[in-house]
């Protein structure tokens, strides 16, 4: 389970969740205002994983979306690891069954260090629906910090390029 939640300068922020359950190679997700608000979405995946020293692992996955928009859409979550650097992309896109100028490209990719078991840092953009800035593309950087099966991570966008957008996200294992 992961709560993220967007401190948005001069408008509302809002939490988006996320469930997800793994089991072996099924993947499974429930999102509510991540495509959009007031939207949730479900989704089905398949996990596959390859390597030892680089590991490449990918899920490809299709979701249901419902709410304020509603629509398929088919997605991916991919990252390459080696030692303590990940490369990382979440990433779908949306088709509008209710309108064709709703479709959109989301993407979330990000590049991380971890330096000591409990603390990451790196580089993350966005693009979304959900809000809009001035910039097509919100770059931030990142640091998270974990124990036992709690994670917090700290995101700031668009610092140097318009006021910045926080995002504080807290992720829970079981």
């Amino acid at each position: 389970m992961r709560l993220t939640v967007y401190v948005i300068p001069q408008e509302q922020g809002y939490a988006s969740p996320t469930f997800t359950a793994d089991r072996t190679w099924l993947h499974l997700e429930a999102r509510y205002n991540y495509e959009n608000l007031r939207t949730g979405s479900l989704w089905f995946g398949r996990n596959f994983s390859v390597g030892k020293n680089l590991v490449f692992a990918i899920t490809p996955m299709i979701g249901d979306v419902f709410g304020r928009t509603n629509g398929i859409a088919p997605g991916c979550e991919a990252s390459l690891t080696y030692k303590q650097l990940e490369l990382s992309v979440s990433n779908e896109y949306v088709f509008d069954t209710s309108r064709k100028s709703g479709n959109f490209y989301y993407a979330w990719p990000q590049l991380t260090y971890t330096p000591v078991d409990w603390l990451r840092v790196g580089l993350v953009a966005q693009h979304t629906k959900v809000f809009q800035t001035k910039l097509d593309i919100q770059r931030g950087l990142l640091v998270g910090f974990s124990h036992k099966k709690i994670e917090f991570t700290t995101y700031i966008f668009n610092a140097g390029f318009t006021d910045p957008t926080i995002v504080y996200e807290v992720g829970f294992s079981f």
